[in-house]
């Protein structure tokens, strides 16, 4: 390869793209998955007060999609993840970790069941060959078809409204992880209604010649509801809000360790609640991650902390004592929470520590007029789950 070739763009586009950058002051891309992602268009703030007073859209294509097809499809997909599919009517989502045969976490995310036989399966990370190596035995079809088609998530407490405008008959019934499939002005539309804010929102797909339609139809109606667009940036503020994890952010994929002391399990990641050990049929991981439960082995849950003063604590470690002579873990993702007017984060912590209201002290370095200060506060345990509004799960 040439220095030349070096410099050529080597990025793709998603459909949305073009749409995206006229919209964008100054060159806000970032990479995700080997396409070019909006890390922000003008102000990262405006963007985040845009998503919880108004709506925004994200464009969510480069998310992996695999298509799980076949007879044995439902007994495959109940086998490979971890919660309990017989529970899983058809036209919904389910939330669910996936894992190696050590109970170790390979990565989590949203299963899509469109019919009893019918699966897609959504992964920041590509899975094809576990997949496959896992299916062995059952008869199905897995297949990638991330670029057949092309999303946006339309977020906030307006997002209803502005579907309502567009015409979607029925969506103020769908039901909180609820998959619905219309047609308006002749496109096709698959609706679910989920997402990574915390808020009432809903992510939209369309075939992939469709997309220039969407966006621009969206901005159009969704003007007098303070529609907007949002990068990267901003959606982590509210992700951290709303208690959601993030691989290679808050936990490294089994596959992906490069030592075994990095692998965790749901469990340990704070999503134990999505591991259904009782479930008639066997799992990837089922006897693992029993023997952790039943042996209380786990050697931190992911918890939610609230941190005395303003400075956000990145990567900060906890201790026991104000002295630091005990020292219980280390956080993952921090922010200050511009709407919930806290200091917030994730922290690898102790068992015994996850009661909520318990007391740790944390250590913080922060930069003051060219020195790099230590600060030693107080934090508590919380439930990570800082913003929860009812509208987000709201019948109407």
């Amino acid at each position: 390869m040439t220095h030349v070739q070096h410099l050529k763009p080597f990025l793709k586009k998603t459909p949305f793209h073009d749409a995206m950058e006229a919209m964008m002051h100054g060159a806000g891309w970032i990479r995700w998955q080997g396409y070019y992602s909006p890390a922000y268009y003008d102000s990262i703030q405006s963007e985040y007060m845009a998503t919880r007073n108004g709506a925004t859209v994200y464009d969510v294509s480069p998310l992996i999609k695999y298509a799980i097809k076949g007879k044995d499809a439902a007994k495959f997909a109940n086998y490979l993840v971890t919660r309990d599919l017989s529970k899983v009517a058809p036209m919904n989502v389910a939330y669910t970790a996936w894992c190696d045969d050590d109970g170790r976490m390979i990565e989590e995310g949203t299963l899509f069941r469109l019919g009893e036989n019918d699966f897609i399966l959504n992964a920041a990370l590509h899975q094809l060959h576990w997949l496959n190596e896992s299916a062995y035995g059952f008869s199905v079809e897995i297949e990638e078809i991330s670029e057949q088609l092309a999303g946006l998530s339309l977020q906030g407490p307006n997002s209803r409204a502005i579907l309502e405008v567009l015409g979607v008959q029925g969506i103020g019934k769908l039901p909180h992880f609820g998959i619905m499939e219309t047609s308006v002005d002749g496109h096709w539309l698959r609706i679910d209604r989920a997402g990574f804010t915390g808020d009432l929102g809903y992510e939209i797909w369309v075939k992939p010649q469709d997309a220039p339609w969407l966006w621009e139809t969206l901005f159009r109606i969704g003007d007098p509801y303070k529609i907007a667009p949002m990068g990267g940036h901003a959606l982590e503020m509210t992700r951290v809000e709303a208690g959601f994890i993030l691989v290679d952010v808050d936990y490294i994929g089994s596959h992906h360790a490069i030592r075994p002391t990095q692998r965790v399990s749901p469990i340990e990641a704070g999503i134990g609640w999505a591991v259904a050990l009782k479930k008639d049929a066997y799992f990837v991981g089922k006897r693992a991650l029993q023997k952790e439960k039943a042996e209380g082995s786990s050697r931190f849950i992911l918890s939610g902390i609230e941190i005395e003063g303003r400075k956000p604590a990145p990567g900060a470690f906890l201790y026991a004592d104000e002295k630091g002579t005990k020292e219980l873990g280390l956080t993952t993702s921090a922010m200050w929470s511009p709407l919930l007017k806290k200091n917030i984060a994730f922290a690898q912590i102790p068992m015994a520590y996850t009661k909520p209201g318990t007391e740790m002290w944390i250590e913080i370095w922060y930069p003051k007029e060219k020195k790099i200060e230590r600060s030693m506060v107080k934090c508590w345990t919380r439930n990570r789950m800082f913003f929860d509004p009812p509208r987000k799960k709201e019948i109407v």
